[in-house]
Formats: C-alpha cells, sequence, structure tokens
C-alpha cells in the first residue's frame, strides 16, 4: 500500500479532530454561564494540555483578539479553524453556540411560565455567584498566562484600577495598552 502524500495525511488528521472539536466545545458551552470567559478554565484545560491543539499563549492570543470584536468572543471559531480549516471552524461555532441557544431558549419559556413560583426568586439569587465565580476563575486563569512581567502586571493593575474609578471609555485603555504592547515590542527590536 502507497502511503498518502503528506498534505492528505494532514487533511486526515483535521477530518479525525472534527467529532473531538464538536464534542469539547459543545461541552464548554454549557460551562458559559455569565458568559464566554466562565469557560476559558476548562477551555485552557482542553485545548492546551489534553488535546495539544493549541499553546497556551496562542489561546490567550486568540481570546484578546476575539475581545476586541463587538459581539461574543468568536475567537472559537478561530481554534477550529487552526485545528481543521474551514469546516473545522464551522462546526465549532455551530457546537459552541446551538447547545446554549436552545438550553436558552427552552429555559426562558419555562421561566417565564414559573413567574409566581416561590423558588423562582431563590433559582435566580443562587445563580448570581456561580456566574461572578466563573467569570473570576476565567479571568485568573487569563491573567496567568498574560501577566508575565513588570510591564504587564502594571498595565493590567493600571486598567483595572481606571475601570473602577473612572468612566473612561474602556475602548481608550484597549488601544493605550496596544500602544504600550508595540513600542515595547519595537524597543526591542
Amino acid at each position: 500500500m502507497v502511503p498518502a502524500p503528506a498534505e492528505q495525511q494532514g487533511s486526515d488528521v483535521a477530518m479525525r479532530q472534527l467529532p473531538v472539536l464538536v464534542g469539547v466545545f459543545a461541552y464548554l458551552s454549557l460551562l458559559t454561564i455569565g458568559g464566554g470567559m466562565s469557560a476559558f478554565p476548562e477551555m485552557k484545560t482542553l485545548a492546551v494540555e489534553v488535546y495539544h491543539w493549541l499553546t497556551f499563549p496562542q489561546l490567550i492570543h486568540f481570546f484578546s483578539v476575539g475581545q476586541l470584536a463587538p459581539g461574543p468572543n468568536m475567537m472559537v471559531a478561530a481554534i477550529g479553524e487552526w485545528v481543521a480549516g474551514p469546516l473545522g471552524a464551522l462546526l465549532v461555532v455551530i457546537a459552541f453556540f446551538l447547545p446554549t441557544a436552545l438550553i436558552t431558549f427552552s429555559v426562558g419559556r419555562l421561566w417565564n411560565r414559573l413567574e409566581g413560583w416561590p423558588w423562582r426568586d431563590v433559582i435566580q439569587s443562587g445563580l448570581a455567584p456561580v456566574s461572578i465565580g466563573l467569570l473570576l476563575s476565567g479571568s485568573l486563569t487569563v491573567a496567568k498566562g498574560a501577566v508575565t512581567g513588570w510591564l504587564t502586571a502594571f498595565v493590567a493593575v493600571a486598567v483595572f484600577g481606571l475601570l473602577l474609578r473612572t468612566r473612561i471609555n474602556p475602548a481608550i485603555l484597549i488601544f493605550g495598552s496596544g500602544l504600550i504592547g508595540l513600542f515595547t515590542y519595537l524597543d526591542r527590536w
């Protein structure tokens, strides 16, 4: 039997990854209580440590670029494309958004029907701390990989402080932080 060309072997590997990608991102979609950031720690574990699709710095870069775009963070599509091409991107987006969309639709309809139910307020009150905990966990996971020295620590603390103490537009802080990164990069040349 003649071995397949290298391109086809790579394509075969990518095709075998599709069911794994769909399963991983369908699972991750169920962890997005409070937003996509809440799934980040588990995404790091699966994408970096278990399946080795990306390195941790690559995942942080995908996530950071995804945060710059308006709307939901579509970095999951970038991961799907990175691993299995355009089909991987499409299937990952569907796997990541469809389960939660269906659950949200179903629970939303049920939630409206249970308007007078006494446990409704208790459940709602209990979910708020869970959401905050998941968001903090995601933020700390990103910080562990993104804060790599005194300059990045300073920028992180300064941006956090400014957001808490002022009404400055976050876009200005993003732009300013990007300029600091650019000048730091150019200074190394």
